[in-house]
């Protein structure tokens, strides 16, 4: 019910969708001076939004810095949180990357370099999904085409959730003998990894991390940048909304 809640929630306070709000308000008011404020606004909203050098300021501010191989330690396990395939896609036997692929790819360079000597991957079916393989399954079987041996994959194919990544992973290391106090290295995307490490922290499983897929850029200032509309502020604007009220829900509840 949660899991179905926020979803809902998420999508009502969407940067895109508080333009729509705004823009029909104001039609439907439109013979009235609060009318024609409510579409004004929602015009200033949507180019607001769309611009991307505010969009990957805030974005920079958001993301935590990136973590060079070379000043990582070493850690036993590295635990990947999925939501980086198309699972809305019938695939067969093929595995359809969405944006984040790179939460496998680094996954993989960490294995080779030695980071890591095991991999967790977590992640079941997300919601109304149109096929019924877990998309943990579907990582498993892209790092054994690489040739990571399947004695190195752990796997969690339940949880719907960043809480249920945390607490269902903790469940399967714990059942696999690793110590509590053993700290692992926690591998999603830059954008999600604050609510991901507070949900990690909660179930008192601990980690550094290892933030990859990130959307923020290096700063450019020309006209473009600057200026024009882009459809990507739009994007990392829905992507940092989706965090911070998934936070303020996972606050509410609990979570973390």
């Amino acid at each position: 019910m949660f899991f179905y809640l926020s979803q809902f929630l998420s999508f009502l306070a969407m940067p895109l969708t508080l333009v729509l709000l705004f823009l029909a308000f104001g039609y439907w008011k439109r013979k009235k001076p609060l009318g024609r404020k409510s579409i004004l606004l929602g015009i200033l909203l949507l180019y607001l939004f769309s611009n991307q050098f505010l969009a990957n300021s805030v974005m920079r501010w958001w993301e935590p810095e990136v973590v060079d191989f070379n000043d990582l330690e070493h850690h036993e396990v590295g635990i990947i949180l999925t939501g980086v395939t198309n699972i809305n896609k019938s695939s067969g036997k093929r595995t359809f990357f969405a944006r984040g692929a790179d939460r496998v790819t680094h996954t993989l360079q960490l294995y080779r370099l030695g980071k890591i000597d095991k991999i967790l991957i977590t992640g079941g079916l997300g919601l109304d999904p149109s096929q019924d393989t877990p998309e943990a399954q579907l990582l498993k079987n892209v790092l054994l085409l690489a040739e990571v041996p399947e004695d190195s994959i752990l796997l969690e194919p339940l949880a719907k959730n960043t809480r249920e990544n945390a607490l269902f992973s903790k469940q399967l290391l714990d059942s696999s003998g690793y110590p509590s106090q053993q700290k692992h290295l926690l591998i999603t995307s830059a954008s999600h990894m604050p609510r991901a490490k507070a949900c990690f922290d909660k179930v008192g499983l601990q980690t550094s991390i290892f933030p990859v897929d990130y959307y923020a850029e290096d700063l450019r200032f020309n006209i473009p940048v600057l200026l024009f509309p882009d459809p990507q502020a739009m994007l990392m604007w829905h992507k940092l909304f989706k965090e911070w009220i998934g936070i303020a829900m996972y606050k509410v509840a609990g979570y973390i």
